[in-house]
Protein backbone atom coordinates (compact mmCIF):
# COMPACT_ATOMS: atom_id res chain seq x y z
CA UNK A 1 0.00 0.00 0.00
CA UNK A 2 0.88 3.61 -0.51
CA UNK A 3 0.17 5.51 2.61
CA UNK A 4 -0.05 9.33 2.67
CA UNK A 5 0.68 11.52 5.70
CA UNK A 6 -0.37 14.94 6.70
CA UNK A 7 -0.07 17.50 9.80
CA UNK A 8 -3.27 18.87 9.93
CA UNK A 9 -4.47 18.69 6.51
CA UNK A 10 -4.14 15.61 3.95
CA UNK A 11 -0.74 16.20 2.15
CA UNK A 12 -0.85 12.83 0.06
CA UNK A 13 -3.45 10.29 -0.67
CA UNK A 14 -3.39 6.50 -2.68
CA UNK A 15 -7.21 6.18 -2.61
CA UNK A 16 -8.17 5.18 -6.30
CA UNK A 17 -10.89 7.30 -6.33
CA UNK A 18 -10.77 10.73 -7.40
CA UNK A 19 -10.83 13.77 -5.85
CA UNK A 20 -11.00 16.94 -6.73
CA UNK A 21 -9.50 20.40 -4.36
CA UNK A 22 -12.97 22.40 -2.84
CA UNK A 23 -12.52 25.74 -4.35
CA UNK A 24 -14.28 28.57 -2.75
CA UNK A 25 -15.16 29.54 1.09
CA UNK A 26 -17.99 27.05 1.08
CA UNK A 27 -16.13 24.31 -0.04
CA UNK A 28 -15.08 21.34 2.01
CA UNK A 29 -15.32 17.86 2.48
CA UNK A 30 -18.08 16.52 3.65
CA UNK A 31 -17.99 15.11 7.66
CA UNK A 32 -17.30 11.26 8.49
CA UNK A 33 -18.26 8.86 10.80
CA UNK A 34 -15.99 6.20 11.96
CA UNK A 35 -16.37 2.96 11.66
CA UNK A 36 -14.14 -0.46 12.74
CA UNK A 37 -12.35 -2.48 10.18
CA UNK A 38 -12.71 -6.60 9.77
CA UNK A 39 -12.46 -9.23 7.86
CA UNK A 40 -9.83 -7.22 5.67
CA UNK A 41 -6.30 -8.49 4.89
CA UNK A 42 -4.92 -5.88 6.93
CA UNK A 43 -6.26 -8.03 10.33
CA UNK A 44 -3.87 -11.01 9.35
CA UNK A 45 -1.26 -8.52 8.83
CA UNK A 46 -1.32 -5.81 11.27
CA UNK A 47 1.07 -7.88 13.65
CA UNK A 48 3.37 -7.66 11.05
CA UNK A 49 2.82 -4.09 9.42
CA UNK A 50 2.00 -2.26 12.16
CA UNK A 51 5.80 -2.10 14.18
CA UNK A 52 6.89 -1.87 10.39
CA UNK A 53 4.80 1.70 10.00
CA UNK A 54 6.17 2.91 13.55
CA UNK A 55 9.43 1.98 12.57
CA UNK A 56 9.41 3.31 9.33
CA UNK A 57 7.65 6.72 10.53
CA UNK A 58 10.58 6.65 13.07
CA UNK A 59 13.10 6.43 10.18
CA UNK A 60 11.65 8.94 8.73
CA UNK A 61 11.46 11.41 11.94
CA UNK A 62 8.12 11.79 11.55
CA UNK A 63 6.82 12.95 15.03
CA UNK A 64 3.66 10.64 15.66
CA UNK A 65 1.15 10.69 18.37
CA UNK A 66 -1.33 7.54 17.17
CA UNK A 67 -1.37 5.22 14.34
CA UNK A 68 -5.30 3.15 13.97
CA UNK A 69 -6.70 1.49 11.47
CA UNK A 70 -10.83 2.80 10.77
CA UNK A 71 -13.24 3.05 8.13
CA UNK A 72 -15.34 5.90 7.58
CA UNK A 73 -18.77 6.40 6.74
CA UNK A 74 -20.34 9.33 4.81
CA UNK A 75 -22.39 11.38 7.20
CA UNK A 76 -24.57 12.50 4.10
CA UNK A 77 -24.50 9.38 1.60
CA UNK A 78 -27.29 6.89 1.94
CA UNK A 79 -27.17 3.51 1.66
CA UNK A 80 -24.06 3.01 4.33
CA UNK A 81 -21.33 3.87 2.16
CA UNK A 82 -17.99 2.96 3.48
CA UNK A 83 -14.59 4.31 2.71
CA UNK A 84 -11.79 1.79 2.05
CA UNK A 85 -9.38 1.16 5.20
CA UNK A 86 -7.87 3.76 6.60
CA UNK A 87 -4.43 3.74 8.07
CA UNK A 88 -5.19 7.14 10.36
CA UNK A 89 -2.10 8.68 11.47
CA UNK A 90 -1.49 11.71 14.18
CA UNK A 91 1.42 13.85 13.42
CA UNK A 92 2.57 17.32 14.62
CA UNK A 93 2.48 20.09 12.32
CA UNK A 94 5.02 20.49 9.70
CA UNK A 95 6.51 17.54 10.71
CA UNK A 96 6.44 16.03 7.04
CA UNK A 97 5.41 16.25 3.58
CA UNK A 98 4.29 14.31 0.44
CA UNK A 99 7.48 13.73 -0.41
CA UNK A 100 8.43 11.44 2.81
CA UNK A 101 5.00 9.01 2.82
CA UNK A 102 6.26 5.54 2.86
CA UNK A 103 4.58 2.63 0.60
CA UNK A 104 4.23 -0.61 1.09
CA UNK A 105 2.29 -3.58 -1.27
CA UNK A 106 -1.57 -3.38 0.09
CA UNK A 107 -3.61 -0.61 -2.36
CA UNK A 108 -6.82 -0.28 -1.23
CA UNK A 109 -5.83 1.65 2.71
CA UNK A 110 -6.07 5.31 2.51
CA UNK A 111 -4.50 7.39 5.16
CA UNK A 112 -6.06 10.42 7.54
CA UNK A 113 -5.10 12.00 10.47
CA UNK A 114 -6.71 13.43 13.60
CA UNK A 115 -6.35 17.37 13.95
CA UNK A 116 -4.08 19.31 16.66
CA UNK A 117 -3.89 22.25 17.63
CA UNK A 118 -1.88 25.06 15.41
CA UNK A 119 1.51 26.55 16.87
CA UNK A 120 0.78 30.56 17.05
CA UNK A 121 1.53 32.61 14.21
CA UNK A 122 3.80 35.66 13.41
CA UNK A 123 2.56 38.83 12.35
CA UNK A 124 3.51 37.82 8.79
CA UNK A 125 0.99 34.96 8.86
CA UNK A 126 -1.80 35.41 6.49
CA UNK A 127 -4.03 33.85 9.10
CA UNK A 128 -3.09 36.12 11.89
CA UNK A 129 -6.31 37.63 12.10
CA UNK A 130 -8.23 34.40 12.87
CA UNK A 131 -6.42 31.74 14.05
CA UNK A 132 -6.06 32.38 17.77
CA UNK A 133 -9.01 30.11 18.68
CA UNK A 134 -7.30 27.67 17.29
CA UNK A 135 -3.84 27.80 18.71
CA UNK A 136 -1.99 26.53 21.80
CA UNK A 137 -1.52 29.93 23.61
CA UNK A 138 -3.02 30.75 26.87
CA UNK A 139 -6.28 32.30 26.48
CA UNK A 140 -8.19 29.61 24.64
CA UNK A 141 -12.28 29.74 24.10
CA UNK A 142 -13.57 26.86 26.07
CA UNK A 143 -17.06 25.48 27.31
CA UNK A 144 -18.85 22.70 28.64
CA UNK A 145 -19.52 20.31 26.00
CA UNK A 146 -23.49 19.99 27.68
CA UNK A 147 -24.00 23.73 27.60
CA UNK A 148 -22.33 25.20 25.12
CA UNK A 149 -24.31 28.16 25.05
CA UNK A 150 -22.48 29.18 28.06
CA UNK A 151 -18.54 30.05 27.19
CA UNK A 152 -15.29 31.26 29.07
CA UNK A 153 -11.34 31.45 28.68
CA UNK A 154 -8.70 28.88 29.53
CA UNK A 155 -6.62 30.67 32.02
CA UNK A 156 -3.50 28.72 32.24
CA UNK A 157 -1.69 25.39 31.84
CA UNK A 158 0.71 23.57 34.57
CA UNK A 159 1.93 19.87 34.85
CA UNK A 160 0.84 17.32 37.77
CA UNK A 161 4.50 16.42 38.51
CA UNK A 162 6.02 13.58 40.12
CA UNK A 163 5.39 10.53 38.81
CA UNK A 164 2.03 11.86 36.39
CA UNK A 165 2.51 13.07 32.77
CA UNK A 166 -0.90 14.86 32.99
CA UNK A 167 -0.94 18.56 31.62
CA UNK A 168 -3.58 20.14 33.15
CA UNK A 169 -5.71 23.50 33.13
CA UNK A 170 -7.66 25.81 34.97
CA UNK A 171 -10.68 28.23 34.24
CA UNK A 172 -13.23 29.35 36.29
CA UNK A 173 -15.98 26.89 37.74
CA UNK A 174 -19.16 28.60 36.50
CA UNK A 175 -17.41 28.46 32.83
CA UNK A 176 -18.33 24.67 33.16
CA UNK A 177 -20.81 23.98 35.78
CA UNK A 178 -23.91 26.02 34.88
CA UNK A 179 -25.81 28.29 37.37
CA UNK A 180 -28.14 25.79 38.25
CA UNK A 181 -26.14 23.08 39.05
CA UNK A 182 -25.71 21.88 42.86
CA UNK A 183 -22.64 23.90 44.49
CA UNK A 184 -20.79 21.11 45.25
CA UNK A 185 -17.31 18.97 45.26
CA UNK A 186 -16.26 17.57 41.48
CA UNK A 187 -13.81 14.81 41.07
CA UNK A 188 -14.13 12.90 38.15
CA UNK A 189 -14.48 8.90 39.22
CA UNK A 190 -14.68 7.40 35.92
CA UNK A 191 -18.10 7.66 35.37
CA UNK A 192 -18.71 8.65 31.80
CA UNK A 193 -22.30 9.78 32.42
CA UNK A 194 -20.66 12.19 35.24
CA UNK A 195 -17.74 13.22 32.65
CA UNK A 196 -17.66 16.86 32.22
CA UNK A 197 -16.11 16.99 28.35
CA UNK A 198 -14.73 19.94 27.68
CA UNK A 199 -14.74 22.19 24.24
CA UNK A 200 -12.46 24.27 21.91
CA UNK A 201 -15.11 27.13 21.26
CA UNK A 202 -18.69 26.74 22.44
CA UNK A 203 -21.88 27.37 19.91
CA UNK A 204 -21.09 31.22 19.84
CA UNK A 205 -17.25 31.21 19.34
CA UNK A 206 -17.38 28.43 16.74
CA UNK A 207 -19.77 30.49 14.67
CA UNK A 208 -17.59 33.92 15.24
CA UNK A 209 -14.69 31.85 13.79
CA UNK A 210 -16.00 30.95 11.09
CA UNK A 211 -17.77 34.12 10.20
CA UNK A 212 -14.07 36.05 11.17
CA UNK A 213 -12.49 33.37 8.28
CA UNK A 214 -15.24 34.06 5.90
CA UNK A 215 -14.90 38.25 6.37
CA UNK A 216 -11.88 38.10 6.45
CA UNK A 217 -11.38 36.24 2.78
CA UNK A 218 -13.84 38.76 1.62
CA UNK A 219 -12.13 41.78 2.60
CA UNK A 220 -8.68 40.60 0.91
CA UNK A 221 -11.52 39.84 -2.17
CA UNK A 222 -11.86 43.67 -2.22
CA UNK A 223 -8.15 44.35 -1.68
CA UNK A 224 -7.65 42.38 -4.87
CA UNK A 225 -9.61 44.21 -7.05
CA UNK A 226 -8.49 47.79 -5.33
CA UNK A 227 -4.92 46.15 -6.80
CA UNK A 228 -5.79 44.99 -10.36
CA UNK A 229 -7.92 48.57 -10.75
CA UNK A 230 -4.24 50.18 -9.77
CA UNK A 231 -2.67 48.27 -12.46
CA UNK A 232 -4.74 48.21 -15.28
CA UNK A 233 -4.48 51.90 -14.54
CA UNK A 234 -0.58 52.20 -14.53
CA UNK A 235 -0.02 50.00 -17.13
CA UNK A 236 -0.06 52.34 -19.87
CA UNK A 237 1.61 55.49 -17.77
CA UNK A 238 4.74 52.78 -17.45
CA UNK A 239 5.38 52.77 -21.05
CA UNK A 240 8.06 55.06 -21.99
CA UNK A 241 11.45 56.37 -20.30
CA UNK A 242 10.73 59.18 -18.73
CA UNK A 243 10.76 60.09 -15.13
CA UNK A 244 6.85 59.66 -14.70
CA UNK A 245 7.20 56.32 -16.57
CA UNK A 246 9.49 55.24 -14.04
CA UNK A 247 7.53 56.02 -11.50
CA UNK A 248 4.74 54.32 -12.99
CA UNK A 249 6.90 51.34 -14.04
CA UNK A 250 7.75 51.31 -9.84
CA UNK A 251 4.24 51.74 -8.84
CA UNK A 252 3.32 49.04 -10.85
CA UNK A 253 5.85 46.09 -9.53
CA UNK A 254 5.06 47.38 -5.98
CA UNK A 255 1.52 46.94 -6.69
CA UNK A 256 1.74 44.01 -8.63
CA UNK A 257 3.89 42.29 -5.69
CA UNK A 258 1.00 43.32 -3.30
CA UNK A 259 -1.37 41.74 -5.39
CA UNK A 260 0.83 38.39 -5.56
CA UNK A 261 0.67 38.56 -1.70
CA UNK A 262 -3.12 38.96 -1.27
CA UNK A 263 -4.26 36.53 -3.70
CA UNK A 264 -1.63 34.30 -1.52
CA UNK A 265 -3.18 35.46 1.58
CA UNK A 266 -6.26 34.02 0.56
CA UNK A 267 -5.42 30.61 -0.76
CA UNK A 268 -4.42 30.50 2.56
CA UNK A 269 -7.60 31.60 4.16
CA UNK A 270 -9.23 29.65 2.25
CA UNK A 271 -7.27 26.35 3.05
CA UNK A 272 -7.50 27.15 6.89
CA UNK A 273 -11.79 27.52 6.33
CA UNK A 274 -12.07 24.11 4.67
CA UNK A 275 -9.47 22.09 6.86
CA UNK A 276 -11.22 23.70 10.11
CA UNK A 277 -14.81 23.72 8.52
CA UNK A 278 -13.88 19.72 8.09
CA UNK A 279 -11.85 18.74 11.24
CA UNK A 280 -13.54 20.83 13.88
CA UNK A 281 -17.37 21.70 12.93
CA UNK A 282 -18.72 18.85 15.04
CA UNK A 283 -18.80 19.66 18.38
CA UNK A 284 -16.97 16.19 19.70
CA UNK A 285 -13.98 17.31 16.83
CA UNK A 286 -13.57 20.12 19.42
CA UNK A 287 -13.47 18.15 22.43
CA UNK A 288 -9.65 18.94 24.29
CA UNK A 289 -10.09 17.49 27.53
CA UNK A 290 -12.72 16.89 30.83
CA UNK A 291 -12.74 18.22 33.96
CA UNK A 292 -11.32 16.46 36.74
CA UNK A 293 -11.58 18.36 39.90
CA UNK A 294 -13.37 21.29 41.26
CA UNK A 295 -14.15 22.26 44.58
CA UNK A 296 -17.45 24.25 45.45
CA UNK A 297 -17.36 27.85 44.84
CA UNK A 298 -17.29 29.97 48.42
CA UNK A 299 -16.70 33.40 49.47
CA UNK A 300 -14.75 34.61 52.19
CA UNK A 301 -12.93 31.79 52.03
CA UNK A 302 -10.23 31.81 54.71
CA UNK A 303 -7.94 32.57 55.51
CA UNK A 304 -7.83 36.03 53.26
CA UNK A 305 -11.78 36.02 52.63
CA UNK A 306 -11.11 35.85 48.71
CA UNK A 307 -13.58 34.20 46.74
CA UNK A 308 -12.37 30.05 45.44
CA UNK A 309 -14.27 29.75 41.79
CA UNK A 310 -12.15 27.49 40.02
CA UNK A 311 -12.11 24.33 37.79
CA UNK A 312 -9.01 21.71 37.00
CA UNK A 313 -9.27 20.39 33.25
CA UNK A 314 -7.00 17.21 32.35
CA UNK A 315 -6.06 17.79 28.84
CA UNK A 316 -6.22 15.43 25.82
CA UNK A 317 -1.84 16.00 25.10
CA UNK A 318 -2.36 14.63 21.42
CA UNK A 319 -4.38 18.15 20.58
CA UNK A 320 -0.98 20.09 21.93
CA UNK A 321 1.59 18.13 20.10
CA UNK A 322 2.45 21.41 17.97
CA UNK A 323 3.65 23.09 21.42
CA UNK A 324 7.39 24.13 21.21
CA UNK A 325 9.02 24.92 24.54
CA UNK A 326 6.78 25.97 27.64
CA UNK A 327 3.34 25.73 27.29
CA UNK A 328 2.86 28.84 29.63
CA UNK A 329 2.93 31.82 27.03
CA UNK A 330 0.43 34.35 26.26
CA UNK A 331 -0.03 35.32 22.55
CA UNK A 332 -0.22 39.62 23.03
CA UNK A 333 -1.84 39.30 19.74
CA UNK A 334 -2.19 41.77 16.95
CA UNK A 335 -4.97 43.83 18.61
CA UNK A 336 -2.11 45.90 20.24
CA UNK A 337 1.07 46.20 17.98
CA UNK A 338 4.65 45.90 19.72
CA UNK A 339 5.08 49.51 20.20
CA UNK A 340 2.21 50.50 21.37
CA UNK A 341 1.94 47.88 24.08
CA UNK A 342 5.30 48.95 25.04
CA UNK A 343 4.24 52.48 25.57
CA UNK A 344 1.32 51.97 27.99
CA UNK A 345 2.88 48.51 29.90
CA UNK A 346 5.98 51.10 30.19
CA UNK A 347 4.92 54.56 29.65
CA UNK A 348 7.88 55.90 31.81
CA UNK A 349 11.49 55.68 29.67
CA UNK A 350 13.25 54.80 33.10
CA UNK A 351 11.04 52.00 33.58
CA UNK A 352 12.04 49.68 30.65
CA UNK A 353 14.61 47.68 32.49
CA UNK A 354 15.77 45.34 29.87
CA UNK A 355 12.34 44.81 28.55
CA UNK A 356 11.91 43.75 24.98
CA UNK A 357 8.60 42.98 23.13
CA UNK A 358 8.92 39.29 21.74
CA UNK A 359 9.33 39.38 18.18
CA UNK A 360 7.00 36.19 18.18
CA UNK A 361 4.21 38.06 20.40
CA UNK A 362 4.41 35.63 22.51
CA UNK A 363 5.49 36.41 26.60
CA UNK A 364 6.58 34.01 28.45
CA UNK A 365 5.11 33.55 32.13
CA UNK A 366 6.82 32.64 35.24
CA UNK A 367 7.02 33.47 38.39
CA UNK A 368 3.96 34.76 40.76
CA UNK A 369 3.43 38.32 42.22
CA UNK A 370 3.91 38.28 45.84
CA UNK A 371 0.92 39.45 47.79
CA UNK A 372 3.53 42.28 49.34
CA UNK A 373 3.84 43.15 45.36
CA UNK A 374 -0.13 43.58 45.09
CA UNK A 375 0.19 45.87 47.60
CA UNK A 376 3.12 47.76 46.79
CA UNK A 377 4.19 47.90 43.80
CA UNK A 378 7.75 49.26 42.66
CA UNK A 379 6.96 50.86 39.47
CA UNK A 380 5.26 54.01 38.13
CA UNK A 381 3.39 55.41 36.29
CA UNK A 382 3.73 58.95 34.12
CA UNK A 383 2.31 60.94 36.86
CA UNK A 384 4.49 59.58 39.20
CA UNK A 385 1.98 57.47 40.93
CA UNK A 386 2.30 54.02 41.52
CA UNK A 387 0.72 50.90 39.61
CA UNK A 388 0.94 47.74 39.09
CA UNK A 389 0.11 47.55 34.76
CA UNK A 390 -1.37 43.56 33.78
CA UNK A 391 -2.50 42.16 30.69
CA UNK A 392 -4.96 39.20 29.69
CA UNK A 393 -6.09 37.78 26.84
CA UNK A 394 -9.96 36.70 26.85
CA UNK A 395 -12.59 35.22 24.66
CA UNK A 396 -14.08 38.44 23.88
CA UNK A 397 -11.85 41.32 24.00
CA UNK A 398 -8.91 39.62 23.45
CA UNK A 399 -6.05 41.65 24.91
CA UNK A 400 -6.60 44.10 26.90
CA UNK A 401 -4.15 46.33 29.52
CA UNK A 402 -5.71 47.54 33.23
CA UNK A 403 -4.20 48.61 36.06
CA UNK A 404 -4.18 46.59 38.98
CA UNK A 405 -5.24 47.70 42.44
CA UNK A 406 -3.60 47.81 45.86
CA UNK A 407 -6.54 47.44 47.78
CA UNK A 408 -8.33 44.24 47.82
CA UNK A 409 -12.12 45.05 47.20
CA UNK A 410 -15.41 43.50 48.87
CA UNK A 411 -18.02 42.34 46.16
CA UNK A 412 -21.45 41.93 47.03
CA UNK A 413 -24.39 40.37 45.43
CA UNK A 414 -27.99 39.43 46.33
CA UNK A 415 -30.45 37.14 45.80
CA UNK A 416 -34.07 36.76 44.79
CA UNK A 417 -34.51 35.19 48.92
CA UNK A 418 -33.12 38.25 50.41
CA UNK A 419 -29.78 36.02 51.46
CA UNK A 420 -26.38 37.69 50.41
CA UNK A 421 -22.90 36.80 49.80
CA UNK A 422 -19.59 39.01 50.18
CA UNK A 423 -16.42 38.17 48.48
CA UNK A 424 -13.02 40.19 48.74
CA UNK A 425 -11.54 40.16 45.41
CA UNK A 426 -8.63 41.33 43.51
CA UNK A 427 -9.70 44.79 41.26
CA UNK A 428 -8.51 45.38 37.90
CA UNK A 429 -9.63 48.97 36.51
CA UNK A 430 -9.19 50.24 32.90
CA UNK A 431 -5.69 51.15 31.73
CA UNK A 432 -6.81 55.12 31.09
CA UNK A 433 -10.05 56.70 29.17
CA UNK A 434 -9.35 55.19 25.71
CA UNK A 435 -8.39 51.54 26.59
CA UNK A 436 -12.30 50.22 27.20
CA UNK A 437 -13.54 47.55 29.95
CA UNK A 438 -10.86 44.98 30.72
CA UNK A 439 -13.25 42.48 29.86
CA UNK A 440 -16.84 41.77 29.16
CA UNK A 441 -18.85 38.28 28.86
CA UNK A 442 -16.86 35.28 27.82
CA UNK A 443 -13.54 36.56 29.11
CA UNK A 444 -14.12 34.59 32.36
CA UNK A 445 -11.37 31.89 33.70
CA UNK A 446 -8.30 34.11 31.69
CA UNK A 447 -5.21 34.69 33.44
CA UNK A 448 -4.23 37.90 34.63
CA UNK A 449 -0.06 38.69 34.27
CA UNK A 450 2.11 41.58 34.65
CA UNK A 451 4.27 43.42 32.39
CA UNK A 452 6.49 41.06 33.15
CA UNK A 453 5.32 37.77 32.25
CA UNK A 454 4.47 37.00 36.31
CA UNK A 455 0.69 35.15 37.23
CA UNK A 456 -1.03 37.51 39.11
CA UNK A 457 -5.03 36.23 38.84
CA UNK A 458 -7.62 34.62 37.31
CA UNK A 459 -10.47 36.84 36.22
CA UNK A 460 -13.96 35.25 37.66
CA UNK A 461 -15.88 38.22 37.85
CA UNK A 462 -16.36 41.53 36.01
CA UNK A 463 -16.61 39.43 33.02
CA UNK A 464 -19.50 36.44 32.01
CA UNK A 465 -21.85 38.20 35.33
CA UNK A 466 -22.50 41.05 32.71
CA UNK A 467 -21.58 42.62 29.48
CA UNK A 468 -19.27 44.23 30.39
CA UNK A 469 -17.86 46.41 33.24
CA UNK A 470 -15.82 49.12 34.22
CA UNK A 471 -13.91 46.96 37.32
CA UNK A 472 -12.73 43.67 36.39
CA UNK A 473 -12.51 41.03 39.67
CA UNK A 474 -9.68 38.03 40.10
CA UNK A 475 -8.84 35.60 42.27
CA UNK A 476 -4.84 36.66 43.45
CA UNK A 477 -2.70 33.88 41.93
CA UNK A 478 -0.93 33.80 45.26
CA UNK A 479 -3.71 32.09 46.82
CA UNK A 480 -5.31 30.41 44.17
CA UNK A 481 -1.90 28.37 43.64
CA UNK A 482 -1.71 27.52 47.23
CA UNK A 483 -4.95 25.81 46.70
CA UNK A 484 -3.73 23.70 43.45
CA UNK A 485 -0.57 22.71 45.11
CA UNK A 486 -2.76 20.75 48.30
CA UNK A 487 -4.40 19.06 45.76
CA UNK A 488 -1.35 18.44 43.07
CA UNK A 489 1.91 18.70 46.02
CA UNK A 490 4.20 17.71 42.88
CA UNK A 491 2.48 20.32 40.72
CA UNK A 492 5.02 22.83 38.12
CA UNK A 493 3.59 26.09 35.91
CA UNK A 494 6.17 24.99 33.70
CA UNK A 495 4.76 21.69 31.93
CA UNK A 496 6.69 20.75 28.38
CA UNK A 497 4.70 18.03 25.72
CA UNK A 498 7.03 14.99 25.13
Amino acid sequence: MTLRLQDYRLIFRTSERPWDKPTGPEAYRGLKQLRPVYGHQLNDLWDTIGPQVVDLLDQHRILFSSVDVVRFSSATDKGGVISPVVLWIGVLPDSLGGEDAPSHSIHDVDVEFRPELYAPVSDLDATKNVIDPLTTSLGLPISNAKTPQYQGTLGFYFAEGGESEDILAVTARYVLFPRDEVNSDYTYTNDRKLRKDVLLMGTKAWDDYIESVQVEIGNLGITAEIHEGSIEKLRPKAEGTNASARKAQRDLEETEELLRKTRKAMDELEELYMTTKRDWSKPIQRVIGHTVRSPPISVDTPPHGFIKDFAIIKLDKDRFKSVEGPMNVLDLGPEIDGAKFTRMMFPRIDTQPGFKYPSNRLLPLAGIISEEHFRRPNTLDVDNEACLFVVKRGLTTKTTIGRATGIFSYVREYFPNETTQTSKEWAILPCDNESGAFSKGGDSGAVIVDRIGRFGGLLTGGAGRTPSSDITYATPFFWLWSLIKIMYPNAHLYPVIK
